[in-house]
C-alpha cells in the first residue's frame, strides 16, 4: 500500500471515529428530552404559583401598614363605576333605581339582607367599596361649602370608597326611592348642633336623586333650616339646639367665645319643643358643645360651671350638665301625648391630633382605622356612656326610641373630615400655610352617608320602610 493510500485510510478512520462519537451524542439528545421538558415545566408552574401566592398575599394583606392604618385600592372597578355614573352627572330615577338594585345584588350575592335582630349594625368594619358613593360634590346642590372637601382642594380621594360591613351580615345601600315613597305626607326633625347640618346634607343630597326638595324656611344664621319635597309631600328639616335646653351662646363664626356660656338645666329649648307635635320622626343628640366653657343654671341660680376658673362657683363637670339635658329631653318626650318614631345619635367622636380645633390640631390621615386599631379618647367613653344609661332609663318610660349608635363606625374614620379644607384651597398662596382644621365634621360624600344607611334599616325593621 502506498503512502498516500494509507493517509486516505487513516483520513477516513478518523471521519468515521467523529461520525460514531457525533451519532452517540445525537442518541444522548433524543434519549434526554423528555426529562429536561418536564423539569422546565416544573420550573415554570413553580414561577406561576410563587406569582399567584404573592398575587393573592398583596390583595389580602396591603391594607396592613406599619402605622395600623389601610387603605383603599385603586381598581379597574372602581373607574368603571365612575363611568356607569357618567362621571358625577345627576341620575334620573331609573338609572339611580337600577344602581341601586346593582349594589343589592352585589351584597346579595355575599351574605343576603338583613333580618331583624340578625346582627349588631353598629359593630364591625370599613371594607373597600368600589362602586364609590351614588352622589358626588358636583351631582348634588345642597352640600355647604366647609364639607365640600373635593370643591376645596382636597387631593386624596380614597376616601370616598369605602362602605360600613357590619360584622356577620351586609348593610344594604340607602334606597332613596324606596325611602321618599314611604315618607310620603311625613316630615322629620333634627334636633341638636352642626353635626346635623352635616346629616341632613348627606340625606338631601341622596333624596336629590329622585326628588328635587325646596328651602322653605331658615332663621337669621341659617342654622335652623326646612326643604319640602313637593312631589311627596315631605318636610325635612333641621332645629339648631346644641345643648337640648335653653343657653345664651356668645361667639363668632369660628367658634371663639367672646363670653362664657349661660345653660339653663332645667328649662328645655322652646325652638325644639314649640314644634315637637308637628314631626313624625326626630333625631336628635347633644354634643360637643358640653365641652365648652359654661356657667350652668337650676331654678334661677348657679349651681356650677365647667372650666369657668372662678373660685366662687362650684366646678361640676360638662357630664353633670350632659345628663340634665338628656333626662329633661327624654322625660318631655316620654310624657308628651304626640309619639313621633325618635332616634337618638350617640357621640361623634373628633379625631384631631397633635392638638386641638384651636391649638394646631390637624386629621391627616387618608386611610380609616381597622376595628380595634383606635379605641378614642377617655371623653369619647365618657360622653356615650352617659348616652347609653339615659336612653335606657327612657326606653322604659313608653317612647318609641330606638339608639343610632354611630359611634364605632365614626371612631374608624379619621380620614373622612375636611381637615385643611374646610376653606377653598387653603394652600393656594403657600404650602406652608397655617390653616385651622376640621376634624368634627365629614366630608360630603363620605363616612357620614353611612348613617342614611343605618337610619333606613332601622326604618325596616320598625315596619315603617320596606325593601321589597
Amino acid at each position: 500500500m502506498s503512502e498516500v493510500e494509507e493517509e486516505i485510510m487513516q483520513a477516513e478512520d478518523g471521519r468515521d471515529e467523529e461520525d460514531r462519537r457525533e451519532g452517540e451524542e445525537r442518541k444522548e439528545e433524543v434519549a434526554s428530552p423528555a426529562p429536561a421538558k418536564k423539569k422546565r415545566k416544573f420550573l415554570l408552574i413553580l414561577f406561576i404559583a410563587v406569582l399567584v401566592i404573592g398575587f393573592s398575599f398583596y390583595h389580602l394583606f396591603w391594607n396592613s401598614s406599619g402605622s395600623g392604618v389601610h387603605s383603599c385600592p385603586a381598581s379597574s372597578s372602581r373607574f368603571l363605576a365612575k363611568n356607569i355614573r357618567n362621571q358625577g352627572d345627576v341620575l334620573s330615577i331609573g338609572e339611580t333605581t337600577s344602581y341601586i338594585r346593582l349594589l343589592k345584588k352585589s351584597l346579595n350575592a355575599k351574605s343576603g339582607y338583613l333580618k331583624k335582630g340578625e346582627c349588631d349594625l353598629f359593630s364591625g368594619d370599613w371594607i373597600c367599596d368600589p362602586y364609590g358613593p351614588v352622589y358626588t360634590n358636583n351631582s348634588c346642590n345642597f352640600i355647604e361649602a366647609p364639607q365640600n372637601c373635593l370643591r376645596n382642594g382636597r387631593p386624596d380621594t380614597d376616601f370616598l370608597y369605602w362602605r360600613w360591613k357590619p360584622n356577620g351580615c351586609e348593610l344594604p345601600p340607602f334606597d332613596p326611592l324606596k325611602f321618599i315613597n314611604a315618607m310620603r305626607n311625613k316630615s322629620w326633625a333634627f334636633i341638636g348642633d352642626s353635626i346635623f347640618r352635616n346629616h341632613i346634607q348627606s340625606m338631601l343630597c341622596l333624596l336629590s336623586k329622585v326628588d328635587e326638595p325646596v328651602e322653605v324656611y331658615h332663621d337669621e344664621t341659617y342654622k335652623s333650616r326646612a326643604w319640602y319635597f313637593a312631589n311627596h309631600n315631605l318636610t325635612i328639616a333641621v332645629v339648631w339646639s346644641p345643648f337640648l335646653v335653653k343657653s345664651k351662646i356668645s361667639e363668632d363664626d369660628q367658634g371663639k367665645s367672646k363670653a362664657q356660656v349661660q345653660l339653663y338645666l332645667d328649662i328645655l329649648e322652646p325652638k325644639w319643643t314649640s314644634q315637637y307635635n308637628k314631626y313624625d320622626y326626630i333625631i336628635f343628640s347633644g354634643g360637643q358643645w358640653f365641652l365648652k366653657t359654661m356657667v350652668m343654671w337650676e331654678n334661677n341660680s348657679i349651681v356650677g360651671c365647667h372650666n369657668c376658673n372662678d373660685k366662687n362657683i362650684k366646678e361640676i363637670g360638662y357630664d353633670y350638665a350632659y345628663r340634665k339635658a338628656l333626662q329633661m329631653s327624654y322625660d318631655f318626650m316620654t310624657s308628651s301625648e304626640h309619639k313621633p318614631l325618635i332616634f337618638f345619635r350617640t357621640w361623634t367622636p373628633d379625631h384631631f391630633e397633635h392638638g386641638e380645633w384651636f391649638s394646631g390640631g390637624v386629621c391627616n390621615r387618608t386611610s380609616p382605622y381597622g376595628e380595634g386599631q383606635y379605641n378614642g379618647k377617655p371623653v369619647d367613653h365618657d360622653m356615650r356612656g352617659i348616652e347609653v344609661e339615659e336612653f335606657e332609663k327612657a326606653l322604659k318610660k313608653g317612647a318609641r326610641l330606638k339608639l343610632l349608635d354611630t359611634f364605632n363606625l365614626s371612631l374608624l374614620r379619621p380620614d373622612g373630615h375636611p381637615g385643611p379644607y374646610r376653606t377653598f384651597h387653603p394652600f393656594a398662596k403657600s404650602k406652608k400655610a397655617q390653616v385651622q382644621n376640621d376634624c368634627l365634621h365629614w366630608c360630603l360624600p363620605g363616612p357620614i352617608d353611612a348613617w342614611n344607611e343605618l337610619v333606613m334599616k332601622m326604618l325596616v325593621d320598625e315596619g315603617d320602610v320596606s325593601y321589597n
